[in-house]
């Protein structure tokens, strides 16, 4: 087949965005910069898709298992070491600073750098800092290696919705990402499991926690060797030598579904590509056209933050304060989370249905109202059921906004814009750890809940402040 631009000139002209479809991938040869995007955009789910969503997501998990091992150590740690409350608060904040950190650099240095060299670099950092926590004798050294895991994971994050934000086709790029949050179930799951049958079974168990939690180091091998840089990155440095490689690579990739074969069309240029000429031409994330989108993606970012680390950090503790035995309490918080899969899973299928401002918001006011009924809970059975709500829809409100972020930003700013809103966010991450035993005595878990519930509706209203961007090209 002969391909319709093999006659055309390398570079488009103006107000035409040229677009490859996907029987023209075959032959990249004559491909510029935005040909090629536009072919990952049009092309279908591939096997290739497939595999590079499954080995970032597991990395993904491994990020979530770290972070949801610090809860099920922390209330290990006030059993059998006796540490207080405030000691307890201190390390499960002390990761956040780094997160803050972390995402804030991580960002930036993926936009400098490229994506997949940074994703392998922190699950590197955090793989071998949490190995190292296992070895800590003093409450000191275990706060100063839990800071450089939160370096790590904080980088991470952003880097890898990114990541996929810029592989995935555009019919379902929201659906991806979600998918790829939802990795985020599985490792707080594995965090469960490995703190019901771990943790609880002898003093050094929390140790032995921490042990297997250095697996992200070995697994940075996987990514770095296994997985291909952007094409994004790739144009945006002029390497349309490796960018036509990597593109020709998903393009001859079998598709997932067999009716997903057909070539695709190729879209016509829309008024909402010609407008990203002016996000393109942005210098900041605080720049006229993208200012109102930061200030709103921040403000959600910092509240669910707030309610969802200020929660699930702690109910582990609580429940052991309202009169569990820590086996209890951890089983408890393993159902839970088991909640989290099927949140996940109507989120991505909504995202591409409703779009992204109403999946998101709808999922946040579910949210605040099972964070009121969690509050209001005092029998078992209405603990866990009102818990498994509150996870169903705070993981996929996270979804969501792990979605929505990598498409406010053109691709000169991606990195940047994601790693900063994180970064902010993580600033209520460290509060709310420190929060919970402040307020606990003067409003009780009832008044803690609400305060959660209404964070969740601020977040829900910042929604509206953003642009829609289902089914619009990336920047």
């Amino acid at each position: 087949m002969t391909s319709p631009h093999q006659n055309q000139p390398r570079a488009s002209a103006p107000g035409h965005r040229a677009t490859a479809t996907t029987a023209d991938a075959l032959n990249t040869d004559s491909l510029n910069a935005e040909q090629l995007t536009a072919t990952l955009d049009q092309l279908p789910v591939t096997r290739r898709h497939a595999r590079l969503l499954g080995v970032t997501g597991i990395g993904w998990a491994l990020d979530a298992m770290d972070i949801g091992l610090i809860s099920f150590v922390m209330a290990a740690l006030i059993a059998h070491w006796g540490i207080s409350s405030g000691q307890a608060s201190l390390l499960g904040s002390i990761g956040f600073l780094g997160m803050a950190i972390g995402a804030t650099l991580g960002g930036r240095l993926s936009d400098r750098f490229g994506r997949r060299a940074i994703f392998a670099g922190t699950l590197l950092v955090y793989g071998l800092a949490t190995g190292f926590s296992a070895l800590a004798t003093t409450f000191t050294v275990l706060l100063v290696l839990r800071f450089i895991v939160g370096l790590g994971l904080g980088a991470e994050l952003p880097v890898a919705s990114t990541y996929i934000s810029e592989f995935a086709p555009q019919a379902v790029r929201g659906r991806m990402v979600v998918v790829l949050e939802a990795f985020w179930a599985v490792g707080w799951i594995l965090a469960a499991l490995i703190g019901t049958f771990v943790v609880s079974r002898s003093e050094d168990g929390w140790r032995w926690a921490l042990a297997i939690g250095c697996v992200p180091a070995f697994y940075a091998l996987v990514v770095r060797w296994g997985l291909p840089e952007s094409v994004r990155f790739l144009t945006r440095r002029g390497d349309l030598t490796r960018a036509r490689s990597v593109v020709a690579g998903f393009a001859t990739s079998p598709p997932l579904r067999a009716e997903a074969a057909r070539t695709p069309s190729a879209p016509a240029a829309t008024a909402t590509g010609q407008a990203s000429a002016e996000l393109t031409r942005a210098t900041s994330i605080w720049s006229a056209a993208l200012r109102r989108r930061t200030l709103a993606f921040w403000a959600i970012w910092f509240c669910i933050n707030l309610a969802y680390y200020g929660a699930f950090i702690w109910i582990p503790s609580l429940l052991i304060q309202q009169g569990f035995s820590l086996v209890s309490s951890f089983t408890f918080t393993l159902i839970m989370t088991l909640a989290q899969l099927p949140g996940y899973a109507v989120s991505a299928w909504l995202i591409e249905r409703w779009g992204r401002r109403s999946t998101l918001a709808t999922f946040l006011l579910g949210s605040a109202l099972a964070a009121v009924a969690y509050g209001l809970s005092s029998e078992v059975w209405a603990l866990v059921a009102s818990g498994c709500l509150l996870s169903f829809f705070n993981l996929g409100a996270w979804g969501a906004l792990y979605a929505i972020g990598p498409e406010l930003y053109p691709g000169h700013l991606r990195g940047s814009g994601t790693g900063a809103a994180a970064g902010f966010g993580r600033l209520a991450s460290i509060t709310a750890p420190l929060l919970v035993p402040a307020l606990l005595p003067l409003v009780g878990v009832t008044g803690l809940f609400v305060l959660f519930a209404l964070a969740f509706c601020t977040a829900a209203g910042a929604t509206f402040l953003l642009p829609e961007t289902r089914g619009r090209q990336l920047a």
